[in-house]
């Protein structure tokens, strides 16, 4: 099978979707795998790193596309890219339902594309392994974040997250005790900081209680709760995560109007849409804006500040999924396994995924229907 490997085109996005260690597994099963020129430049794997474990250099995106029957990127396709995919080629990428473009996904119909969003691959347990990578990276990152933010030379309080001895320490707010909620308490709390998470589920709060050892506060979301813990926060942080779907806009415009001046907001799930009314995606050259007093940090792709390691880990989650494609063909593995059928959210000019259906207004088709009629003609 012919596999690309583009450079990232999407706006700062410096992450590589399969680095030389996931190049060597496919060429080592007999795959041809096209790396275009500079793919890995941003997180640190150079060409010649690529042609080393058997890649080979291409020198354009076009020829990426052209060449290969599936191609593994980190961002869903750009416009420009999509002019060179025909129909029945593949591609695995992320989609981020908050700032995909609807002519994009449209495009990708037309073309009879098979697309499959890294975000939409679900285990049976409810995990989302791709995703799950990427949110462990983005959790550890937001202390160092909030704390630059907070600091006076950046318009913050003018405080550190840990206080010292006679000083109170930060306060920090986290809604969602997913897998970034999880991941930032238990980074902010190692700092020192006052942490309370809020998640509307009960067994999120208990397991997080087990495993951070009490260490943080846990409380149940409810409007009248997030309006009192937000005018208290120093930081607050939106990682709220619902499955194939925009969040709900938890925190009114009307509750950050009444947070502390110099405050902070990460809202994490941007990429999604946000849980912040105030909240629209930045970038991570221009990754803030003041409103209401309030400095806002809402990068979509913050794993991306941390490019070598988010490549790392995005290999190494993306990687099985693809050796399944690779050595099985795509319809007899979306066939026998079901996390990665439901990935998938165009099909042969089907739109198979709901939330992507709702946005662009067009007629959602069930996967596993649409396999089974195929296989009865």
């Amino acid at each position: 099978m012919n596999f690309g490997i583009p450079k990232e085109t999407a706006i700062e996005e410096r992450r590589v979707a399969l680095t030389p260690v996931g190049v060597y597994a496919l060429v080592n099963e007999g795959h041809a795998v096209h790396v275009e020129q500079g793919a890995g430049k941003a997180s640190g794997f150079s060409d010649q790193e690529f042609q080393n474990v058997g890649a080979q250099i291409v020198f354009s995106g076009d020829e990426v596309f052209r060449r290969s029957q599936l191609v593994v990127k980190v961002q869903s396709p750009t416009e420009e890219e999509c002019n060179y995919l025909e129909q029945g080629k593949i591609v695995f990428s992320l989609l981020g339902l908050g700032i995909a473009r609807k002519a994009i996904i449209k495009k990708l119909l037309e073309t009879g594309v098979i697309a499959l969003g890294y975000e939409f691959i679900e285990q049976p347990d409810g995990n989302l392994p791709i995703l799950t990578a990427m949110s462990e990276i983005a959790g550890n990152l937001l202390p160092q974040i909030a704390g630059r933010l907070l600091e006076s030379e950046y318009g913050g309080r003018g405080i550190i997250l840990a206080g010292v001895s006679g000083v109170t320490p930060a306060s920090v707010v986290i809604l969602g005790a997913g897998v970034v909620g999880f991941t930032a308490a238990r980074a902010f709390s190692a700092l020192g900081a006052r942490v309370l998470v809020l998640d509307k589920n009960i067994n999120n709060l208990r397991n997080l209680d087990r495993l951070l050892d009490k260490r943080v506060s846990t409380s149940i979301i409810t409007p009248l709760l997030v309006e009192r813990w937000t005018r208290l926060a120093d930081v607050l942080i939106g990682a709220v995560l619902i499955h194939g779907q925009k969040p709900p806009n938890l925190v009114t415009e009307d509750m950050v109007k009444k947070m502390k001046a110099g405050s902070v907001i990460i809202d994490v799930s941007i990429d999604q849409g946000g849980c912040i009314a105030t909240s629209h995606p930045t970038t991570l050259s221009a990754p803030t804006f003041v409103q209401h007093g309030v400095t806002h940090y809402c990068v979509p792709n913050i794993p991306a500040a941390a490019a070598r390691t988010a490549s790392h880990a995005l290999n190494n989650s993306v990687l099985p999924w693809v050796l399944e494609v690779a050595n099985d063909g795509l319809e007899k593995t979306l066939h026998g396994i079901s996390p990665l059928r439901k990935g998938v959210y165009t099909f042969k000019s089907q739109c198979t995924q709901q939330a992507v259906a709702s946005l662009i207004d067009c007629e959602y088709r069930n996967i596993d229907t649409l396999l089974s009629l195929k296989d009865r003609q």
